[in-house]
């Protein structure tokens, strides 16, 4: 018989219990519930100890009960996804050790959400030209390619002239997300910078801004989105758990008993 054990989602300061209803990761429809220790509570479900999967569904479903969280507290500690402890006593020993560091950051990030934006490139032959017009070395490698007849000296100089496009990319990326993150700065606390998953894609973006004032963030959007319109897309997400500001690890190996 396989046991279950306690999934984590997040932190929060609370005096009472909460229940969010069915809403558990792992598809079973587990009680979202809380454990809690001296007005620290982790937000957590029923799990099975033994099986866990990655998959969008579950990661998406850890995400929800954050945010559901989120619309009655004002501050949320988000857990890393995947986590899952023994017991409840496991919680209240850990939330008891590290009661002085999970409170300061609940104070830290009190009022404070994650707003994501991906700034993509409408027309990559149009970027590429520029890039050859920014780098004349790179028009007289093109040249060279042209006048050569040996095979073998033209693939190297094809080769060279690819990691100097790549290069040139890379730093015209930094270039205009910088331009669009600028435009941010007096309106947001802290931005990280994300991998971006293509070469038309020049920025993805996370910002740190106070709850509240998504409304000053939507219009500083439009407005780039009226400067860029026919050069960049812009996507951009509704407010989210602090994810990339905070990633609180919680290893199995240092539950206390």
């Amino acid at each position: 018989m396989q046991r279950d054990g306690k999934y984590i989602y997040c932190i929060i300061p609370s005096d009472y219990d909460i229940n969010l209803g069915p809403i558990g990761i792992g598809g079973r429809g587990d009680l979202v519930t809380t454990i809690g220790f001296d007005g620290l509570c982790m937000v957590v479900s029923d799990h099975p100890l033994s099986r866990f999967v990655v998959n969008p569904e579950n990661m998406l479903a850890h995400q929800r009960v954050i945010e559901v969280v989120m619309e009655e507290f004002k501050s949320v500690l988000p857990i890393r996804f995947g986590t899952i402890a023994a017991t409840p006593d496991e919680i209240r020993n850990l939330l008891n050790r590290r009661y002085s560091e999970f409170m300061e950051l609940l104070r830290q990030f009190e009022n404070k959400v994650e707003v994501n934006v991906r700034g993509t490139w409408k027309d990559m032959g149009m970027i590429y030209k520029e890039i050859d017009r920014e780098h004349p070395d790179l028009q007289k490698i093109r040249a060279e390619i042209e006048n050569l007849a040996d095979i073998g000296k033209k693939d190297l100089k094809i080769k060279e002239a690819g990691t100097l496009v790549e290069r040139a990319l890379v730093d015209k990326k930094e270039i205009e997300a910088g331009n669009i993150i600028d435009a941010f700065r007096r309106s947001v606390f802290e931005h990280k910078l994300n991998k971006t998953s293509s070469d038309a894609m020049f920025m993805n973006t996370a910002f740190l801004i106070n709850s509240g004032r998504e409304v000053e963030f939507d219009n500083i959007m439009t407005e780039i989105g009226a400067r860029y319109q026919y050069r960049s897309d812009f996507v951009y997400t509704a407010p989210l758990p602090i994810f990339n500001f905070i990633d609180l690890k919680i290893f199995p190996e240092k539950w206390e008993s």
